[in-house]
């Protein structure tokens, strides 16, 4: 794995290059080192990653582990063991170990092969021998079939392996060993039958995942990767689909140990780039190396159930691109036959025309991988192609913020575009153009038996495709149902509900700290029917789901209740609200609308009249300690293993405090930091740093072992806050990294100027506080936003309810007198109510004696006189006229705040 376009030196001399930067490669230095053992070998790699090369972050040059490989003459090939299980039943399973012999040496060499099969124990359950000529210069393959009997099957519950060791011998002597793990187990996906494992049938409950780690960047690493698939497999996950690239080796190792089947993807484009400098330029020569290697590394775990030829490629739908894809598909099935081939795709929300390209590329594929179509458009495909097994390749791309909450009654609400404030609502109600709440995918996936299933887009934040927000400095997506730090947001406990057992139940809003006054819309995911909720001990009601059947007789929970979610549904009973085969439509959540008061909120799940899960917000004070909570008792002392350590700010009673941002310092002993993060997608403190600040009260230290065994300790600190530490017990190792890792400095933030304007929310990218103070009325604040139609909803264009602006002046003075210029126009009114309060140094406090006198023309002043204040910021909340209309929104062209 070397991003991207890569050259290879040996003591000078150019031996290979390799363009692609996520499939792996070998050369054989063997003519070109230095064998006197006193000569030095010096073996350089030279990238050329021109950019923009990726639509999402890539990371650059060598990113995944590099190995040199020393064989005697006679050895296995590089790839050179293929094993299927072409029979299996209770009793036995045959097994077929196809094994590639090559011969480097000048003389032909006879050549004794030995297979070897151990289950997970080290138990030799099946062995087979044979001899073979291999000629000089030349290769030689051999293939054995082996009966394994009493069979222990790879599934999703326990991924049982075996190792295949392959010896071979030569004059009596051992020449070489290698070792392939392997699984046994069968699947098939049916078009009409849906995806089966083992025989049992199941949904496919996948992810997509990008392949960077976070703040770890896209530098492979075997802990961040299992702790990431860990969080996956909590959320119910099954299934991974690679997007869109083959992935590292470790990665398969531990999907296989997690029992995680595998969408292998190959491409995310072919000949046409989506980028000036993508794959496309290689494709023409390298496209059919490069899907033979993803197949060879990747085709012997039992984990990988499919491979993808592309992802939304711009050429799959045009006639040259037929034969793109007929290249692609031999070369993989010239590698491996026994899975089935499909494209992940965006081109067929319609119909396409019979004999036309899109039409014809159908015809080359076992399955159609699906990116947002609607429940219509996936109902049309099945009929039409009766032949394919159709599976949603992208659901969702809902986007949302943790700890962020906005209009719960709006089906699709507005991004908040003031600078610091770019963040999304997690009530499953932020949606672009294309995407789809992600209790829609689960309603289309979950009626329809034949549809294999969903991978949500996706399941971890990721660097990159700052969707909704591309400006400086958001560098995340915000479509994870976790974000980059691996803390989960609402969305993944949605998923949760719809794909675990075992009882939950989920509040949302996840915290408990609100204004007095407000009226909290209260939800509960839940996978129990029954749900009381009560506020400091008193009951706020029972909310039950109604238990209701597919059309093919599978139970789930449901309200029933028209959702609005679907235009394209135009008639029966819930117009407008998707509806199940079964005439059915409903929330995958309860709900309750709670006056807030401080204290305790408390849901109890219920079945049968037996609690059988609980889930407890509590008010949170003010800030009072750091606590560290690492993510494991133990580690080796390697140089390489990592620890995640999760910070929190808390108050006097354990309570992590929502809205706590303070910088956190950290100190590792025994070992040393690798990485800062706290999952914020609009930050533009650096990864690699000795401090972050708390978002939302949380941030994580990932912290690397070092090499003397004994204990790493982590320490944090902040101003003010009680210091916090944990200690993790390290342990003798068999191996060490050599290269010692760096130390971090402190990442200080950028100085702010004064006056600086803020405001709770921005309707547009255009209409920022900022406007407010720069002296020109034809620029202003407005909270105001449009949200266009989609293909599931209508167009939305109506007021918030309430807004605040402020300014900080950045040093204390006295006010007693407020200037506000307010826009009317057909979108546009006078506020409601406008109210004034003042920063003291501790907090906000209402200004007292206030009085409006309201402007009678647009764009010219409101004065609010009160009585004089001291304070370093003030702030106006402002209340819509018209609040849920389009006239109702406010804006502000001019701000002026004299001193007294």
């Amino acid at each position: 794995g070397v991003y991207m376009d890569a050259y290879v030196y040996c003591n000078g001399r150019e031996i290979g290059r390799h363009p692609y930067g996520y499939t792996g490669f070998a050369l054989d230095l063997t003519e070109v080192v230095h064998t006197d053992g006193r000569t030095p070998n010096v073996l350089a790699v030279k990238v050329q990653n021109r950019l923009p090369s990726s639509r999402w972050y890539s990371g650059s040059g060598i990113y995944r582990e590099a190995r040199l490989v020393v064989t005697e003459p006679v050895h296995v090939a590089r790839w050179g063991t293929y094993v299927t299980t072409p029979q299996v039943e209770d009793d036995r399973a045959v097994v077929r170990a196809r094994t590639t012999v090559v011969n480097t040496s000048g003389a032909s060499r006879r050549v004794e092969i030995r297979s070897v099969i151990r289950d997970a124990d080290g138990r030799t359950v099946a062995r087979a021998v044979s001899t073979a000529p291999v000629a000089a210069a030349g290769e030689h393959t051999e293939t054995h079939q082996l009966t394994v009997p009493r069979p222990r099957l790879w599934d999703f519950a326990t991924p049982h392996r075996y190792t295949l060791r392959t010896e071979l011998r030569v004059g009596g002597r051992s020449v070489d060993t290698y070792d392939t793990p392997f699984g046994i187990r069968t699947f098939h996906v049916d078009p009409e039958e849906g995806f089966h494992l083992n025989g049992a049938y199941t949904k496919i409950k996948g992810v997509d995942l990008h392949h960077d780690l976070g703040a770890l960047g896209a530098a492979v690493s075997t802990d961040a990767i299992r702790r990431q698939m860990d969080i996956m497999k909590s959320m119910g996950v099954n299934a991974l689909r690679t997007s869109h690239n083959p992935p590292a080796p470790e990665l398969i190792r531990v999907c296989e140990e997690l029992g995680i089947v595998m969408l292998v993807e190959a491409f995310d484009c072919w000949r046409t780039g989506k980028n000036p400098y993508d794959y496309g330029r290689f494709f023409d020569e390298w496209c059919e190396r490069d899907a033979t290697e993803m197949v060879c590394a990747a085709r012997n775990s039992p984990a990988v159930v499919m491979w993808s030829i592309g992802n939304e490629v711009p050429d799959s739908t045009t006639t040259a691109g037929l034969a793109m894809a007929d290249r692609i598909i031999d070369a993989i099935r010239a590698a491996d036959d026994t899975r089935p081939l499909v494209i992940g795709s965006d081109k067929y929300r319609r119909l396409p025309a019979k004999g036309s390209p899109a039409d014809l590329m159908l015809a080359k594929l076992d399955g159609l991988g699906l990116n947002y179509n609607t429940a219509k458009s996936v109902d049309a495909l099945h009929q039409a192609y009766p032949h394919l097994f159709l599976f949603e390749s992208e659901s969702s791309s809902e986007t949302s913020t943790r700890g962020t909450y906005q209009e719960p009654e709006r089906l699709n609400t507005g991004e908040n575009h003031t600078p610091g404030r770019r963040a999304t609502s997690s009530y499953d109600n932020n949606l672009a153009s294309w995407t789809m709440s992600g209790e829609y995918g689960h309603k289309k996936d979950r009626d329809r038996k034949w549809f294999a299933g969903q991978f949500l887009w996706s399941g971890i934040d990721y660097i990159g495709e700052p969707t909704p927000y591309d400006v400086f400095p958001v560098k995340a997506s915000f479509f994870g149902a976790v974000d980059t730090a691996g803390f989960p947001k609402d969305m993944y406990h949605l998923f949760r509900s719809q794909w675990t057992d075992e009882p939950m139940v989920h509040l949302l809003p996840m915290t408990w700290n609100h204004e007095e006054g407000d009226t909290v819309e209260v939800w509960a995911y839940a996978n129990v029917a029954t749900v009381e909720l009560f506020l400091n001990g008193r009951s706020l009601g029972t909310r039950s789901f109604d238990t209701k059947t597919t059309v093919d007789g599978r139970a789930y929970l449901e309200t029933t209740e028209a959702t609005g979610d679907d235009k394209t549904f135009t008639d029966g009973p819930y117009p407008g609200s998707y509806t199940s085969p079964n005439g059915s439509a409903g929330k995958l959540h309860l709900t309750w609308k709670v006056p807030f008061e401080p204290g305790e909120l408390r849901a109890v799940a219920r079945r049968d009249g037996e609690v059988v899960a609980t889930d407890v917000l509590r008010t949170a004070g003010a800030a009072h300690a750091i606590r560290l909570t690492p993510d494991r008792a133990s580690a080796a002392a390697d140089g390489r293993s990592l620890v995640f350590v999760t910070a929190e700010v808390l108050d006097r009673h354990g309570v992590v405090v929502p809205d706590a941002g303070h910088p956190l310092s950290f100190e590792v002993s025994g070992g040393s930091l690798a990485g800062v993060d706290n999952g914020r997608q609009e930050s533009a403190e650096r990864y690699q740093a000795s401090t972050r600040t708390a978002f939302h009260g949380k941030a994580l230290a990932i912290v690397r072992a070092g090499t003397r065994a004994g204990t790493l300790r982590v320490t944090a600190r902040a101003d003010g806050l009680r210091t916090g530490t944990a200690a993790v017990r390290t342990t003798r190792a068999a191996s060490r990294a050599t290269t010692p890792a760096p130390d971090f400095a402190p990442d200080h933030p950028a100085p702010r100027t004064y006056p600086y304007a803020d405001a709770g929310y921005s309707g547009r990218p255009d209409t920022l506080p900022a406007a407010m103070l720069d002296g020109d009325p034809a620029t202003g604040w407005s909270n105001g936003f449009l949200k266009a139609a989609t293909p599931l909803l209508p167009a939305f264009d109506g007021a918030r309810a309430e807004d605040w602006v402020s300014v900080d002046y950045g040093r204390t003075r006295a006010f007693d007198r407020l200037e506000v210029s307010f826009t009317v126009d057909g979108g546009h009114s006078l506020p409601a109510a406008a109210e004034v309060a003042v920063f003291d140094g501790r907090g906000w406090r209402a200004v007292e004696g206030a009085r409006v006198e309201w402007a009678t023309a647009s764009d010219t002043p409101t004065v609010i006189t009160f009585d004089r204040v001291r304070g370093s910021r003030l702030r106006l909340t402002l209340t819509s006229r018209h609040p849920g209309r389009p006239q109702g929104a406010v804006r502000i062209s001019r701000w002026e705040a004299p001193a007294a």
